[in-house]
């Protein structure tokens, strides 16, 4: 018997109306449509057997700075100005606003690439050879949206020996606390950024960011005292007391009647069966969330059939 879960099966009441099974290929087929299969304008350099990734990563940067596109480095690089810690990784990361991302695609087409919208509601993709940058422009359960106050915050670094901007450090506080799959979880990065940089941090738009998930941020913060017992005062209080008071005052209320399951913000997996056996509704999904039910289809679909 197979113990690998098929996750077609646990799309919940409000997924399968669609009917999600059927529909979730169907999605797959207009992402692989959009994907640019043209002849490419000129014979790039970065074909040759001897290209270097970081020549590709940083070409990608020229063509989007010359195109007028603006984008943030995020990833691995941002990590690094911000804690000093070195990732080696093949993943490269720009964010970019929704609005700019056509612009963006079309600029990298124009240059070579090949292109897709990965995911409709989060993620596109530049392509040559095996080589791949990942356009953000929100977060896989919808909720991190990139927007201007991204770009009004940013910070200079120097990246791949370029000037760049990258994220800032409380927006990509914010998304990382959100990435909690059994293969993957950001929760060191989140005290790594805190333990380098909890003095720096414009706290009130760290809480502001975490609205309505404040719950999440107050979690961080006590796990953080657990890992660095020495470090926990560098929190402010007054942050910590406010998340605390909340609580408090949440814990005396009487129970909530929203019977929903926000597991699914944090894990697109692990929590299909509370949304989908348990009849919890799926915290993603508009009015709640960002993420409409074919988005949340396609995204459940997408953890067996794309790697």
């Amino acid at each position: 018997m197979s113990l690998q879960p098929t996750y077609t099966e646990d799309f919940g009441p409000q997924l399968l109306a669609l009917p999600a099974p059927a529909l979730a290929p169907v999605l797959h087929s207009r992402v692989v449509r959009s994907l640019d299969r043209k002849p490419m304008a000129y014979q790039s350099t970065l074909e040759h057997a001897t290209r270097d990734t970081n020549a590709f990563y940083r070409r990608t940067l020229h063509v989007l700075s010359d195109a007028r596109v603006p984008f943030l480095v995020g990833g691995s690089h941002a990590l690094l100005a911000y804690t000093g810690i070195v990732r080696e990784t093949k993943d490269f990361d720009l964010f970019v606003r929704e609005r700019d991302l056509e612009p963006a695609l079309e600029a990298l087409r124009e240059a070579g690439y090949h292109t897709e919208v990965t995911f409709p509601h989060w993620l596109a993709k530049a392509l040559q050879g095996s080589d791949v940058v990942d356009l953000v422009f929100s977060s896989g359960n919808g909720i991190c949206k990139v927007d201007d106050r991204w770009f009004d915050f940013a910070l200079e670094a120097d990246v791949l020996g370029m000037p760049v901007k990258i994220a800032p450090v409380e927006e990509l506080l914010w998304q990382k606390a959100f990435v909690m799959e059994r293969e993957r979880y950001d929760g060191a990065d989140v005290a790594h950024i805190l333990r380098a940089c909890a003095e720096s941090l414009d706290w009130e738009r760290v809480v502001q960011r975490f609205e309505p998930h404040w719950q999440l941020l107050l979690s961080y913060l006590v796990l953080f005292g657990f890992i660095y017992p020495s470090e926990r005062h560098r929190i402010p209080d007054k942050v910590i007391n406010d998340l605390l008071g909340r609580l408090q005052a949440d814990m005396s209320a009487p129970p909530s009647t929203d019977r929903v399951c926000r597991g699914t913000l944090m894990s697109r997996a692990q929590y299909l069966i509370d949304i989908g056996r348990y009849g919890y509704e799926d915290a993603r999904l508009v009015p709640r969330g960002n993420m409409t039910p074919e988005d949340a289809v396609y995204w459940t679909w997408a953890i067996e059939n794309i790697h």
